[in-house]
């Protein structure tokens, strides 16, 4: 029996049109695309067209696109290099306390080098407000980093309320993009972020690649050394195949955006609830109802059912999920984004497990999966 994948939160399987597009660059593009040479010529017109397909997925210009290996390296990089450069107006950050780990362990990196760092609590919604920004702001604020879209319980952050407010400060704005750029429309002016963050797996793309927003105007050291890949921003020869299947990614996705595939999601979340209840399951939802959360992720409760077991007996039925980021899913301690949001003490955080889907989920997996639920829960 093959399984049914409802962790896309973690990763999504790629999209066969952008493993054809990789394929074909592997074969025929295998040029350096920083040599003067026909096979270099070639591969720097793959990556050249890729910026600019990436770039106007988010109105802007293809100066301003940046590879990396993904999320965790980009989020490394605009928080730590920017900090770093901007010191010396100041070294205070604001974040939240629901990010992801990348972020936060970037910000202990540099409390550890005497930053001073302002983690907003959220409500049991998982919500951060712009008020809550605006009282935590100080003169000597040089860097504010919000998630758009938590990967935990899917809820949207204020990112353009945010960027209005800190127009007329000195702080650099940071968004982790990584889970909203492929369910949500960005338009990177505005938002008015300076910093934006993605990962191609995320989108059906190829893993270990993911792209910085870096406005213009914003001054950011590259963090990695070496050659001038990337107009001197990021060393590293550019691994142009996946880059090429990134940006195939980006067009299907866009196309998709564009005939509200962000409803199709929400409506196969929809029916899962509504699954739920006819099977008389009893369980909540974690953070915000789901119209108002992004619509790939819902985050469950079943009281009494702890998370490990049930993770385990679904895996037993075919059904994969998970209990929280994947970057944490070897830790033994629940997750810090429903501790956040309830307490530690809620049983919540210990009987929660995330579900994400992705546009080839079908009606009957999904119905399919409540049925095991239910035969699960209330046995």
């Amino acid at each position: 029996m093959e399984a049914v994948y409802l962790d896309n939160a973690a990763t999504t399987p790629m999209d066969p049109q952008v493993i054809s597009v990789m394929q074909k660059q592997m074969t025929q593009t295998f040029g350096n695309a920083s040599t003067p040479n026909y096979y270099g010529h070639a591969a720097r017109a793959v990556l050249d067209q890729a910026r600019q397909t990436i770039a106007q997925s988010i109105h802007a210009q293809t100066g301003e696109i940046v590879f990396t290996s993904g999320g965790s390296e980009g989020d490394n990089t605009a928080i730590i290099s920017t900090a770093l450069y901007y010191q010396k107006n100041g070294r205070h950050i604001i974040t939240s306390q629901i990010e992801h780990e990348a972020v936060l362990k970037s910000l202990h990196y540099l409390e550890g080098l005497g930053f001073e760092v302002t983690y907003l609590p959220v409500d049991d919604q998982g919500r951060i407000t712009v008020s809550q920004v605006q009282r935590a702001l100080r003169p000597d604020t040089i860097l504010v980093t919000i998630m758009f879209v938590n990967n935990e319980v899917g809820v949207i952050n204020p990112i353009a309320g945010i960027g209005n407010l800190l127009q007329d400060h000195q702080a650099i704005f940071h968004t982790d993009a990584v889970q909203a750029y492929g369910t949500q429309i960005i338009d990177v002016q505005a938002l008015k972020v300076d910093l934006l963050t993605t990962s191609a797996h995320k989108l059906y793309g190829p893993k270990m690649l993911g792209f910085i927003y870096e406005r213009q105007e914003i001054q950011v050291p590259p963090l990695i050394h070496g050659g001038d890949q990337e107009n001197k921003r990021r060393a590293g020869t550019e691994n142009v195949p996946a880059i090429a299947g990134f940006a195939q990614a980006v067009k299907i996705n866009q196309a998709l955006l564009d005939q509200q595939g962000a409803a199709q999601l929400t409506a196969k979340k929809e029916l899962l609830l509504q699954e739920l209840r006819q099977n008389q399951v009893e369980f909540q939802v974690n953070g915000p109802q789901p119209q108002l959360a992004s619509p790939n992720i819902i985050n469950l409760w079943f009281p009494h059912q702890a998370t490990d077991i049930l993770q385990i007996k679904l895996d037993l039925a075919g059904f994969v999920v998970s209990g929280g980021s994947a970057c944490t899913a070897g830790s033994l301690e629940p997750s810090h984004v429903l501790i956040a949001m309830y307490g530690a003490d809620s049983p919540r955080v210990r009987e929660s497990i995330r579900v994400s889907f992705n546009k080839f989920n079908t009606a009957a997996q999904i119905k399919a999966f409540a049925q095991s639920i239910a035969q699960i829960t209330l046995a």
